[in-house]
């Protein structure tokens, strides 16, 4: 088969890497992919992944069996609708689906009308409510801008203060929808889930991402700066309960609402004192989850694919060993950072996926805020950071930095 993957991060990179040792896959290509993707794919850089009129063609003219959309801005923007109206076969949700990434309150509004747990919420609608709001509500409260923001748009409010800054960040205007949510305690962990309509079937192995920029979940919200998995400490009833109170629900939910959802559907959630909730919703892999479960992942992703179209058994198969990723990302990120900045010291072989960096006169240069995750296996989870920190420790560059404490939270259960 020839597949074609859409998309340029570190996620994009470990899809390739991982659909390529696939026997079923003869040739893959990759739009607009990253320089570190070119010795396992065909980099078409030339392409943008927002030009879906020459994607359709070049999917066309490559007779393309599959394409394999990676991030989310494709499709909230109907990628998918387009090559399937083509004959196209995409792993990944059309426009209506991929709502419930491209906007909280669609995805809020649908799990209150299933009673699918989550947070309560309350819908804003402009800055003067905002303002008023933040004069009576309880504190802690998470703001959450609706629409994508590439992991950075949710905010914690502690207090009135905090709760000002996040309103005069996320209305730069005078109108605009954000979600104000009650704050959850517990643990967070992230469900990766394929899903074919009412046909919902959870990886057996969940990742834990951390979120924050700085140790001790300190900082500014990401889009990831480290994940590990398995979570030892979080238990099969856990899953169970996932499952059966989040993932079958929203699958069938999404039918009865006339937007079935065909691809990878991502749970984020949190297990609280009266069970797990959902925090978000994607409708794709994470990332950096994707890094690690896809490095652990024994069984052929590209059979899963195609077993979940003929809603056929899945069986996944997993290593062993536990994976932890730790993310070296440019200083300044999430704020403003500087690009162009030299990164060497690294491989292209499995133990680096390679988020934002270009090569420019056969050099690694940054050209992105998170720049590539660091992977680490092991025997256990703190042996697997062991390995990792390691692994950090070969990059040469002066321009990145990272947590120290990614999966903390396991080896000290």
């Amino acid at each position: 088969m020839k597949i074609l993957v859409i998309g340029a991060g570190g996620r994009e990179h470990v899809l390739a890497h991982k659909l390529h040792q696939s026997p079923l896959v003869n040739e893959l290509f990759a739009i607009p992919g990253n320089d570190a993707m070119s010795e396992i794919a065909q980099v078409q850089s030339d392409i943008a992944e927002t030009d879906h009129d020459t994607i359709v063609s070049f999917a066309q003219e490559h007779d393309i069996d599959w394409t394999v959309i990676g991030p989310e801005q494709p499709l909230t923007e109907g990628l998918a609708d387009k090559l399937e109206a083509n004959d196209i076969k995409v792993f990944g949700p059309k426009k209506a689906a991929a709502q419930i990434e491209g906007s909280k309150l669609f995805a809020k509004q649908l799990m209150q009308k299933y009673d699918i747990p989550t947070a309560e919420y309350k819908e804003v609608k402009t800055k003067t409510e905002a303002q008023n709001y933040i004069q009576r509500c309880e504190y802690p409260i998470v703001l959450k801008k609706d629409g994508l923001a590439a992991g950075k748009g949710v905010i914690i409010a502690n207090n009135l203060e905090e709760a000002n800054e996040a309103v005069e960040k996320l209305y730069p205007e005078e109108d605009g929808i954000v979600v104000f949510e009650q704050f959850l305690e517990g643990e967070e962990f992230s469900l990766m889930t394929f899903v074919n309509g009412t046909y919902a079937v959870p990886f057996d192995c969940i990742a834990q991402d951390h979120k924050r920029a700085f140790d001790h979940d300190e900082g500014p919200n990401t889009g990831g700066m480290g994940v590990y998995c398995p979570v030892p400490h979080i238990g099969e009833d856990v899953l169970q309960q996932t499952n059966d109170k989040i993932a079958q629900p929203i699958a069938k939910a999404m039918v009865e609402e006339g937007t079935p959802f065909f691809g990878l559907l991502y749970i984020g959630a949190i297990l609280t004192s009266e069970g797990p909730k959902v925090i978000e919703f994607n409708a794709r892999f994470g990332d950096p989850e994707a890094q690690v479960l896809l490095t652990r992942m024994e069984s052929d992703l590209m059979q899963h694919i195609i077993d979940l179209e003929q809603k056929q058994p899945i069986t996944f198969k997993w290593k062993s060993q536990s994976v932890v990723g730790v993310m070296l990302a440019s200083k300044g990120y999430p704020g403003s950072y500087e690009k162009g900045k030299q990164v060497s010291g690294f491989t292209l072989d499995g133990k680096y996926f390679v988020s934002g960096l270009k090569k420019e006169q056969d050099k690694y240069v940054t050209s992105g805020g998170r720049v590539i995750l660091a992977i680490g296996e092991g025997d256990d989870i703190a042996k697997a950071k062991v390995q990792a920190y390691e692994a950090v420790d070969k990059i040469e560059s002066d321009a990145l930095f990272y947590r120290s404490d990614i999966s903390d939270k396991a080896i000290k259960k």
